[in-house]
């Protein structure tokens, strides 16, 4: 499933060469999760000012209005001038004065929603429980330790959630809670502010080097122009079971949370 830095590496691939595009004409393929909530023909016309992320999203700013795009488990955003013609998991065209923005997408679990701005109710529905952005300055320590302080789950399990923090995915956790040090299955309420604090550093740490890596492809993604990322190839634990640690040599242990395969060094993540 395309994770924070998937789909930041995304957004990055088209933002600027969309910026300013005028909308010429948009297609629909086969239903996808959500249904788009507006007529396509009344987007035409329109420009697009800019393309923002919030978690797992994308926002497409438009002249008016908004689009929402998530790309679910397995979709991809392909954008380019000319695309071939669209094929049979091709489910959402938007052709633009600059190219057009394509979604692939086999499984259709991803969605493209258009809303008025981020007041209207459906996108505070889909946005409003997100939590704090681990790749913005206002990722605030004290803020993070505080709602880690108030569940009582497994810290691997707050840290998928995305309440306390946004788009630390199966792979980024088990690599930051191996930075840090920490035992997956320990509640995130026991974290000392220290080992807060060096959880906070180690996901900045993770997912920024998992965006400059071009995300991770274990499967389906890749980026707009078709390429896959490579940040899976550098795990210190994650899909290493039974492989030495990097640091102590322990084999490295895989056990299953919430239906999740989680990888850790039983030395180096004692607590």
């Amino acid at each position: 499933m395309p994770e924070l830095p998937e789909v930041e590496v995304t957004r990055r691939g088209f933002a600027e060469r969309i910026a300013g595009a005028r909308i010429e004409a948009v297609r629909l393929g086969k239903p996808l999760r959500w249904a788009l909530a507006a007529d396509p023909a009344t987007l035409v016309g329109r420009t697009v000012r800019a393309v923002r992320r919030r978690g797992k999203y994308l926002l497409v700013d438009m002249d008016p209005g908004l689009l929402l795009m998530h790309l679910g488990m397995s979709g991809s955003l392909r954008f380019d001038m000319p695309l071939p013609a669209p094929g049979i998991h091709d489910h959402f065209d938007m052709v633009t004065s600059r190219g057009t923005l394509r979604l692939n997408d086999p499984r259709r679990f991803g969605a493209v929603v258009y809303v008025e701005d981020e007041a209207a109710p459906l996108a505070i529905k889909l946005l409003g429980g997100l939590g704090m952005e681990p790749l913005d300055p206002s990722f605030d320590l004290d803020r993070f330790h505080a709602g880690l302080r108030r569940r009582k789950a497994s810290i691997k399990q707050v840290l998928l959630a995305g309440d306390v923090v946004v788009g630390v995915g199966n792979i980024y956790a088990s690599e930051a809670l191996f930075l840090a040090g920490i035992r997956p299955s320990l509640s995130a309420s026991r974290l000392s502010r220290p080992r807060a604090a060096r959880l906070h550093a180690a996901v900045r740490d993770v997912l920024a080097r998992a965006v400059e890596r071009g995300g991770s492809t274990l499967r389906d993604f890749s980026n707009v122009d078709g390429q896959s990322g490579y940040f899976q190839l550098e795990a210190t634990v994650y899909g290493r079971a039974g492989e030495p640690c990097r640091t102590c040599s322990t084999p490295v242990r895989q056990v299953r949370q919430g239906q999740r395969s989680t990888y850790f060094c039983p030395n180096c993540q004692k607590y």
